[in-house]
């Protein structure tokens, strides 16, 4: 038997063009066709009525938790989600801990997201919801399942999509070839 071992840099990429390749199309990966940045603009609009819009003095206001993303690289060799995510079990709690009573979570939006790079330890979220690195939280609208993580700005438009962390996927058990809608709110 013939054992192929790819890459680290080969794996995320495989990883993310299979995502796109069962849409149809394979785009750089901050680029979105525009007939499919409009339809997706289309329906982030539509917010949940029971949280309100977060402003950006809001997403100002709130830092980033440092312990989210503090956790070391993988190493070169390897190959599984478990060796590639190595968060700690108490980040795993923290991350999963609803947030405190006292928080009053605002949305920024909803958007799809794909796997992001499986060698960047910690919990975060790439995303153009935001213009500035905070604190935050994704829900996964399939199973309501949810994580605190880091949001990291990208380039491009609010309808755009996002990018998030392995460790983030596991702990909201999403699939990691497939796109998954998330809610995102401030202050995780």
């Amino acid at each position: 038997m013939t054992r192929i071992f790819l890459p680290l840099s080969a794996l995320s990429a495989v990883l993310s063009l299979s995502a796109c390749a069962q849409l149809g199309w394979v785009q750089p990966e901050d680029s979105v066709p525009p007939a499919i940045a409009e339809e997706a603009a289309e329906e982030v609009v539509t917010p949940p009525s029971d949280l309100p819009e977060a402003t950006a003095a809001d997403v100002a206001a709130v830092k980033a938790d440092p312990v989210l993303t503090s956790a070391p690289p993988p190493p070169k060799a390897a190959k599984t989600q478990e060796a590639l995510d190595t968060t700690t079990t108490e980040q795993r709690k923290q991350a999963a801990a609803p947030a405190a009573p006292e928080v009053t979570s605002k949305l920024l939006g909803t958007t799809i997201a794909s796997l992001g790079s499986p060698t960047e330890p910690g919990f975060w979220l790439k995303t153009p919801l935001v213009k500035s690195e905070t604190a935050g939280r994704v829900t996964n609208k399939a199973n309501g399942k949810s994580s605190a993580v880091t949001l990291i700005p990208i380039d491009g438009p609010a309808s755009g999509g996002s990018r998030l962390s392995l460790p983030a996927m596991r702990l909201i058990e999403a699939s990691l070839t497939d796109l998954t809608e998330l809610e995102v709110t401030l202050g995780g």
